[in-house]
């Protein structure tokens, strides 16, 4: 299993991690027994890196990873995120980073877990109401007490990972990052290593736009439907923009998906990719991208196939799209 470190402090993650928001009804039910065996199959298969949050199904899915990974806890990389608070009358989430908040946060998260460490402890949203230093500096008295090994930050502008690293060293920074929406991921990259700091790509398969599995609109339904990338106009041009990438795959002898994240990953290495599933055969799948190599012709075709700035609609819907990169 290809490792790569994130940041200069000596935290090492395997190349491609387990983002486990699925896990959590995100995009249909899930099982928490299979989610559990999901993540201990990748844990036997040399995964190390899981990813999780606080708001995923609001504490469900850490109490799931925490359940998955006893007896393998030494053999895992636990990362988890805070920061988003549940909206008032099912409205949309807001932001809580407060010092106060960010210590209570971490002792929820921990006795979910059923763990004394976290070992990635990110900020899921930077939170406008407080100056950036106060909300890290809490993050890093947890370093200090031993509840956290290593502090991130989830869609942070240039500015704010500076001064958030200027407070103390930040490890990762995480953005959406792939082959259809990396403008701002490309932009972060040049602040994170400037800085040394590492950086994930979370929804490194477009939100399963990149699997080659969504053809026809009507096959979505769920968190995907309030996608602007899903709807309507916006759909049908993602989708023929995809008919180059997905000729490219079959004439390399792989998947879609595997050649999505050979992409996402011969970016540098300094970056590694979070794909999340409930399935342990698509998980083999992705697998499969770790022995894909692309060449420099490669990666210019693909480029050329699905240039940066080609796909239509937002990352996120309006609402969501003010709380990302401040």
């Amino acid at each position: 299993m290809e490792r790569r470190e994130l940041g200069t402090g000596g935290l090492v993650v395997s190349a491609i991690g387990l983002g486990c928001m699925p896990l959590s009804g995100v995009y249909g039910a899930a099982d928490d027994k299979a989610s559990e065996d999901l993540i201990r199959h990748a844990i036997d298969r040399g995964i190390d890196h899981l990813d999780s949050a606080d708001m995923y199904g609001w504490g469900h899915n850490e109490e799931v990873v925490g359940r998955a990974i006893k007896g393998r806890r030494d053999r895992v990389v636990l990362a988890t995120k805070f920061g988003q608070v549940k909206g008032e009358n099912g409205g949309p989430n807001g932001v809580n980073s407060r010092p106060e908040y960010v210590i209570a946060a971490c002792e929820a998260s921990l006795k979910r877990l059923g763990e004394e460490v976290i070992d990635l402890y990110t900020q899921h949203r930077v939170d406008p109401n407080v100056p950036i230093e106060d909300t890290v500096g809490a993050m890093a008295k947890l370093v200090e007490q031993g509840k956290v090994r290593y502090l991130g930050l989830s869609e942070a502008s240039a500015e704010t990972i500076r001064r958030a690293h200027a407070t103390h060293p930040i490890a990762a920074v995480q953005t959406e990052f792939s082959l259809l929406y990396r403008e701002e991921g490309d932009a972060t990259r040049i602040v994170t290593k400037e800085l040394g700091i590492g950086f994930v790509g979370y929804s490194p398969l477009g939100r399963g736009f990149l699997t080659g599995t969504i053809t026809e609109l009507s096959q979505i339904d769920n968190r995907r439907a309030l996608h602007p990338r899903f709807q309507g106009e916006n759909f049908a041009h993602n989708r023929e923009l995809l008919g180059r990438f997905e000729d490219m795959a079959r004439a390399k002898g792989c998947t879609p998906s595997q050649l999505a994240l050979a992409w996402v990953l011969a970016q540098g290495k300094d970056v590694v990719a979070i794909p999340g599933t409930r399935s342990i055969e698509r998980w083999d799948e992705n697998m499969g991208a770790l022995d894909l190599a692309l060449t420099g012709a490669d990666l210019a075709s693909l480029d050329e196939a699905i240039p940066a700035g080609a796909a239509a609609g937002d990352r996120y819907p309006a609402v969501q799209m003010k709380a990302v990169q401040l």
